[in-house]
């Protein structure tokens, strides 16, 4: 018998480019043990279309995301979350939701890459280095050994993913 995959949650401001990369990644990585959604807290209404190749990388079409407000999550009828992650700071500063089920929550920011200018080259890196930052994260956090950690153990867990630092330069406009 197979066990319920856990449900995921990738918080941002907008959900154009950051949460959306998260939850497409997640969805790939978790290969069915975990199911991601992305919302924000003001969305943009639109995934930045630089999304595309990482989303189409996992095997998505852009057409599968939406940019979509949090208190999707926060009403009846929503799946009941475990986890949920800010992928940036100004998310990670806002008063969320009450949350149904009392999910375990850590941030793990990275640069916007919706915030770089330049050559369509210099934008498509950006966005290439938030994929393999959020990826190095969500990879440890798959690693993880679930069944032996109490809840406590696990949040510091998520914290120490959340705070651990790139392995390359941070993004440069």
């Amino acid at each position: 018998m197979d066990a319920k995959p856990f449900n995921v949650l990738f918080l941002c401001t907008g959900n154009s480019a950051r949460s959306v990369i998260a939850e497409a990644l997640m969805n790939k990585e978790g290969q069915g043990r975990f199911q991601a959604y992305s919302a924000g807290s003001m969305p943009t209404g639109k995934v930045n279309p630089h999304v595309r190749p990482i989303v189409e990388s996992c095997g998505f079409e852009l057409s599968d995301f939406r940019s979509k407000s949090w208190d999707e999550f926060a009403a009846q009828g929503a799946p009941p979350l475990d986890f949920i992650f800010t992928v940036c700071d100004n998310a990670a500063g806002e008063v969320c939701p009450i949350w149904p089920g009392q999910p375990m929550t850590a941030h793990w920011g990275v640069p916007d890459p919706a915030a770089v200018e330049g050559s369509e080259a210099e934008i498509g890196a950006a966005f290439s280095e938030t994929a393999r930052l959020l990826g190095n994260r969500i990879r440890l956090f798959l690693n993880l050994p679930f069944a032996s950690l109490d809840r406590m153990s696990l949040q510091t867990k998520l914290r120490e993913i959340g705070s651990a630092q790139p392995t390359s330069a941070p993004i440069a406009p």
